[in-house]
């Protein structure tokens, strides 16, 4: 077997040629590279500077806007989405000093992020409502609430869903977009609520004093509040009874019981006064020798 030396040697000198025409364009284009060398680093540090103290700026603004400063949900969320912008934006930079086409790139990430968004629509939709109940606040953490036919009090609000801890102890996950839309009843919001109590008398009830003996009621439980004052009325006329009201205020907390405690100090009050509650009776006729004979049964329970 023998060697063409020749082809070999016309080969070593053909890629030795391109070597040395590689090396002199690099000498050539040298004080080029190193500037966009020089250009890619600085961008890449000033990108991880900026990010860095955007994300931070934005976290100690989104802290002011939490409702419970151990929450993290929402300051996490803000400084997580500025630093990976700023990123992508340095990132882009960086790759148009390479020469690389970034118009393309940037039609992609939007063709990308359009069907992402297309995809996660619900889950994006609980996201945004989440954030602008975080900034709005129609509610904080320990607040008893309504919403639509859900009641019970705040446990946690995140970006996705609002946990409420309802009257059985049981926790209830509601999407936040549901929460948004819906009507939201804050009844500790402002501290204090009223109670209003409506009571049947009789007709032929003294009602000043039946009046007088309902705001003595109110005004000696200690729960109820002193200002407002409580206040009692004739709020109507029913077929049996006339209709009482009676107005008190009393801290949130204190709603449920002392409205039990009303209810009950009520009926034993208006018992020693000699105030009857009316209610339905079934009267009996029995005709006996022509001439009618009534009889009073017993009471008909109303529903």
């Amino acid at each position: 077997m023998t060697f063409d030396f020749k082809a070999i040697e016309a080969f070593v000198d053909q890629y030795s040629a391109h070597a040395e025409r590689q090396i002199a364009h690099l000498s050539r284009n040298a004080d080029t590279i190193i500037e966009k060398t020089i250009i890619i680093v600085i961008i890449l540090a000033v990108t991880l500077i900026i990010s860095g103290w955007l994300s931070g700026m934005v976290r100690k603004m989104a802290r002011r806007l939490s409702h419970n400063p151990a929450d993290r949900t929402l300051p996490e969320f803000f400084s997580q989405v500025v630093n990976w912008l700023i990123m992508l934006i340095g990132l882009v930079a960086v790759l148009s000093q390479l020469g690389v086409q970034t118009t393309s790139i940037i039609a992609v990430l939007g063709a990308a992020s359009l069907a992402i968004g297309l995809a996660l629509q619900g889950t994006l939709s609980n996201v945004a409502s989440g954030i602008m109940l975080l900034v709005i606040k129609p509610y904080v953490i320990g607040d008893v609430v309504r919403i639509n036919d859900l009641s019970g009090t705040v446990y946690r609000l995140g970006l996705f869903t609002t946990e409420i801890v309802d009257a059985n102890n049981l926790r209830i996950n509601i999407p936040n977009s549901k929460i948004f839309s819906d009507q939201i009843t804050n009844f500790t919001h402002n501290g204090t609520r009223r109670i209003e109590m409506m009571i049947g008398v009789g007709y032929d009830t003294d009602l000043d004093h039946a009046l007088k003996v309902l705001k003595t009621i109110a005004e000696n439980h200690p729960k109820t509040l002193e200002a407002p004052v409580s206040w009692t009325g004739v709020r109507g006329f029913a077929d049996s009874s006339v209709t009482l009201s009676l107005q008190t205020w009393v801290q949130a907390g204190d709603h449920f019981q002392t409205e039990t405690d009303l209810y009950l100090a009520i009926k034993k009050g208006f018992d020693a006064e000699g105030i009857v509650f009316p209610y339905p009776h079934q009267v009996q006729v029995d005709y006996e020798r022509g001439h009618p004979k009534a009889a009073l049964l017993e009471p008909v329970p109303t529903e």
